[in-house]
C-alpha cells in the first residue's frame, strides 16, 4: 500500500489574508506613486508647472509664427484630446505639428514613437527645457522649437492659445470657441465640469477608501445629472454656440463607457443611457475632423495596458465592438 504524504501548504484562510494584506500594502504603494491622496483617501490632482501663454504682446517671448510650435500629446490622455480637438476645429493642423507619445508600463513614463527634439521620451524633454528638473512630466506640452522651451502643459490653457493665438494661420479663424459674451457661463461650466466631471472620473477610479468614492461617485452622478437635464432645452452647454466648455467635457465623455464605467468604477449609468447626453456626445463626435482626433483602441490600451494597479494583469477588453460603437457615436 503506497502512503500518500500530506502536501504542506498553508492553510487556505491564512493565504487569503497574508495574499491581501501583502497585494493591499503594494497597491497603496505604487497609487500614492500614480495617484497623491490627502488624509480621507481622495484623489488629489497635482498642479501643472509651466503656464505661459502664445501671444503678440510687446515683451513676450512666445510670439505666434507658422510651424514654430509643436503638441506633445497621448492619443489616449483626455487632457491631451482636447488640445487635438481644438487644433482640428481651428483648422491648425499647418501651423503646429503633433508628435505623439505612448505610456510604458515598465517604465512608467511617456514613450515617442519617433525620436524628437533629439529626445526619446517625455522626460529627456523636460530635461532639455529645463536641466536637472524632476517634477511631473505630463501631456500634453506645448511645445517652442525656436527656444526648445515647455510654454505650457496645462490643458486648459492651451486650447485657450489655440483658439485665438493663431487665427492669423488658421483655416478657420472665425470659429470662436471662447467669445467675450460667453466666458461667464463657459468658466461657470469649466468649474463644475472640472471638480466633478474631468477630474471626477479620476476621483472614483484613484480613491483609496470607500468613503472617497462614494463622495465622488455621487458627485459625478448629480453633475451628469444637471448637465443632461440642461440639455434637454440647449444643444450645447453654453447655448447654441460649440464652446471649449464642451470640448472639455467631449474628452471625458468619449472614454467614459469605454473605460470610466468600468475600469474606474463610475458604473451608475452608461453615457449612452442619458436621454440628452448621449445624443450630445454623437453631435460633437460627428463635427468636421473631430472624429479623426477619437483612438478607441489607443483609450483602451493606455487605460487597461498601462494602469497597473487598477488592472494588474495588463488584459485589455475585446469591446466595445467598434463598428457597433461608431453607430452610437
Amino acid at each position: 500500500m503506497v502512503i500518500k504524504k500530506k502536501s504542506k501548504s498553508l492553510p487556505p484562510r491564512l493565504l487569503v489574508r497574508v495574499g491581501k494584506f501583502v497585494w493591499t500594502t503594494i497597491w497603496h504603494t505604487m497609487m500614492a506613486q500614480l495617484a497623491p491622496r490627502n488624509q480621507s483617501g481622495e484623489y488629489v490632482r497635482p498642479s501643472s508647472q509651466f503656464r505661459e501663454f502664445v501671444g503678440t504682446e510687446e515683451g513676450n517671448p512666445y510670439q505666434p509664427e507658422l510651424g514654430r510650435y509643436c503638441l506633445y500629446v497621448g492619443l489616449g490622455c483626455p487632457w491631451a484630446h482636447r488640445t487635438l480637438v481644438v487644433r482640428a476645429l481651428k483648422g491648425l493642423s499647418d501651423t503646429i505639428s503633433v508628435v505623439v507619445a505612448s505610456p510604458s508600463s515598465d517604465e512608467g513614463i511617456w514613450v515617442f514613437e519617433s525620436p524628437s527634439e533629439g529626445c526619446d521620451n517625455l522626460p529627456e524633454l523636460y530635461q532639455l527645457a529645463i536641466p536637472g528638473y524632476n517634477g511631473r512630466c505630463t501631456v500634453p506640452v506645448l511645445w517652442d522649437r525656436q527656444t526648445k522651451a515647455i510654454v505650457n502643459n496645462e490643458s486648459a490653457d492651451i486650447i485657450v492659445i489655440l483658439n485665438s493665438a493663431f487665427n492669423q494661420f488658421a483655416n478657420y479663424p472665425a470659429i470662436d470657441l471662447y467669445p467675450e459674451e460667453l466666458k461667464d457661463k463657459i468658466d461657470w461650466w469649466n468649474d463644475k465640469i472640472y471638480h466633478a466631471v474631468n477630474n471626477g472620473v479620476y476621483r472614483c477610479g484613484f480613491a483609496q477608501t470607500q468613503e472617497a468614492y462614494n463622495s465622488a461617485c455621487n458627485e459625478l452622478f448629480a453633475v451628469l445629472d444637471e448637465i443632461d437635464e440642461s440639455l434637454a432645452t440647449s444643444r450645447y452647454l453654453c447655448g447654441d454656440s460649440l464652446t471649449l466648455a464642451d470640448v472639455r467635457l467631449f474628452t471625458t465623455l468619449f472614454r467614459f463607457d469605454i473605460v470610466y464605467y468600468g475600469l474606474f468604477k463610475c458604473n451608475l449609468r452608461r453615457i449612452q443611457d442619458y436621454e440628452n447626453l448621449g445624443p450630445y456626445l454623437r453631435d460633437l463626435y460627428q463635427l468636421p475632423a473631430v472624429a479623426d482626433t477619437c483612438d478607441i483602441e489607443a483609450v483602451k490600451r493606455d487605460y487597461y495596458g498601462n494602469l497597473f494597479p487598477l488592472n494588474p494583469g495588463g488584459i485589455i477588453p475585446a469591446g466595445p465592438d467598434l463598428k457597433t460603437a461608431s453607430k452610437n457615436l
